[in-house]
């Protein structure tokens, strides 16, 4: 656990065909936005960084979605990681190219773990975010690849130990049961990895209140927290998120 570094509020952003969606458990999808002017609202309302997911990354998906990385580099001034579709150190450089600060990596990184090896080898640590998608299942805590609608045979946290150990940067954990629900992240297995793991955990996964986010940098020992719903929405406004988490003795830029 990094204590010293101010956490972190990350809105995430999944794009389809071009558009912001969100929506619960990973299905029933709806409409949010231009992903070009809403992370160029969070980066002004105080978001410290952003991170675009392209959802449905078929080849035709993925020219639509580099071009719009190239137009939120031109737009924002914070850090941004993008994900989906990602399967070849050639997609690293195409979305680095077109001016992502990070990449995010999940189902090819279980199927090819020697990719997080070649990124932190070829761009450092900090470009490689390994997205870990799980679900408490009767067996305990599994990960899931393809959008959650595939079980793998990992094990939760022996996989985040082996991200860590093979150069990632940061893990971005997503608790499938919690996604979208908005009762509060997945406190008990953040806690672990962050004990377990060298690296920033970021929580993401049932944002609903302010005290969610509390709750994830304290219960969860998160070094940062993702949401989607509750920025895209209008529920939770950052600047006074910020204001709240800093009232209540989270170091925190506000």
């Amino acid at each position: 656990m990094m204590n010293g570094l101010a956490k972190r509020i990350v809105p995430c952003l999944d794009v389809k065909d071009g558009e912001t969606v969100k929506g619960t458990h990973f299905v029933n999808l709806r409409q949010a936005g231009d992903p070009v002017e809403l992370g160029k609202a969070y980066s002004d309302a105080g978001a410290d960084e952003l991170v675009f997911l392209d959802i449905t990354a078929t080849f035709e998906g993925r020219k639509t979605f580099t071009d719009m990385v190239s137009r939120v580099a031109r737009e924002i001034n914070i850090p941004f990681t993008v994900g989906g579709g990602i399967n070849a150190i050639e997609d690293v450089d195409r979305l680095l190219d077109a001016g992502a600060d990070k990449i995010s990596i999940n189902s090819a990184a279980i199927r090819h773990p020697e990719l997080i090896d070649e990124i932190a080898s070829k761009y450092g640590s900090q470009v490689c975010v390994c997205a870990i998608d799980a679900r408490n299942d009767a067996d305990g805590w599994h990960c899931y690849v393809k959008g959650g609608r595939e079980r793998t045979e990992h094990r939760l946290m022996d996989w985040a130990c082996e991200v860590a150990d093979r150069g990632a940067g940061e893990i971005l954990f997503t608790s499938m049961d919690h996604d979208g629900v908005k009762k509060g992240f997945a406190y008990e297995p953040l806690a672990e990895m962050a004990d377990l793991v060298p690296i920033p955990v970021i929580a993401s996964g049932g944002a609903g209140k302010m005290v969610d986010f509390y709750d994830a940098f304290t219960k969860g020992k998160a070094d940062a927290a993702l949401a989607a719903s509750v920025f895209h929405f209008g529920e939770i406004k950052i600047p006074e998120l910020k204001r709240y988490l800093k009232d209540k003795g989270i170091n925190i830029r506000l």
